[in-house]
């Protein structure tokens, strides 16, 4: 399809008027009503189906959401699903490469390589905190492309944040390993299930201290068992499996950074705590 001079949209092979955008069935006003009321098409995504739809689906952007820092879009993929003669279609978001802000304090053109690492990390975990996320090409390049993921709008953040909630100090000891240089409270997703998502992890895996969290709850507190038990399979697979699967991602000194920061978690068998050289918390924290 092409646009016409007067914006109407034709067919780029007939000229004539084309019909009306459809994907997996939803028209153009059905995909921008959820695109304003922030819902995942799809509903509820096995995540294996949810990682294939991100890779390999036909990616539609249906508008830009223009409170992020970067070039962010909310788009469709469309795909085959559980049943191969049914296509579906999945809400997600894609940031791509070319659409990042430069920053001073990392290189230029890495953070959606550092989004995907961070999915790539928690997922290693065992904790499944970053929603499903991969590396593709889309409409403006190469980019990150995540599950947009539904919310529960009675939760209050704020709230949230200053309770011992255990979904959220896993959040703390995995952004504690990420170098999380940004975890604000907006940042954080509690979904309807009673899970909580972190999300924006594009500024993580700097080689020197950053971490800048709203979560410092638990500072000081010593490491439970299952985290001790998480950091240790961590710091080994580093050296194996995942290490590889970082190393397309990150620079081998960020490698090396992060297989430091556990084994300092490890050796000191608590939670970290704010650096009084530095500023401990992101602005604006939400």
């Amino acid at each position: 399809m092409t646009e016409s001079g007067s914006g109407e949209m034709v067919d780029g092979d007939s000229g004539e008027p084309a019909g009306e955008l459809l994907v997996a069935g939803l028209t153009q006003a059905e995909m921008e009503a959820a695109a304003l009321e922030g819902r995942q098409v799809a509903g509820r995504l096995e995540k294996s189906i949810a990682l294939r739809l991100l890779r390999d689906g036909e990616m539609t952007i249906v508008g830009r959401l223009m409170t992020a820092s970067n070039a962010t879009f909310w788009c469709l993929v469309a795909g085959h699903g559980e049943d191969p003669e049914a296509t579906i279609a999945a809400s997600c978001v894609y940031k791509p490469i070319r659409g990042e802000r430069p920053l001073y304090d990392f290189p230029d053109g890495t953070l959606a390589c550092r989004e995907v690492a961070a999915h790539t990390l928690s997922e290693a975990s065992g904790w499944e905190i970053v929603p499903p996320t991969v590396m593709r090409d889309g409409p403006f390049g190469e980019g990150m492309v995540q599950l947009w993921m539904e919310t529960d709008a009675t939760v209050d953040i704020g709230k949230l944040i200053g309770t011992d909630n255990a979904a959220l100090r896993r959040i703390a000891v995995l952004d504690a390993v990420l170098n999380n240089a940004d975890r604000k409270a907006g940042h954080l997703l509690p979904l309807p299930d009673g899970r909580i998502h972190g999300i924006d992890n594009g500024l993580c895996f700097a080689v020197e201290p950053k971490l800048r969290t709203v979560l410092w709850r638990w500072r000081g507190q010593p490491l439970t068992a299952e985290e001790r038990a998480v950091l240790t399979r961590l710091r080994s697979d580093l050296a194996g499996a995942l290490g590889e699967q970082l190393v397309p991602l990150l620079a081998i000194a960020e490698l090396a950074a992060t297989s430091r920061r556990i084994d300092a978690l490890l050796e000191t068998g608590k939670m970290p705590r704010p650096d009084r050289n530095r500023p401990a918390v992101p602005w604006p924290p939400y």
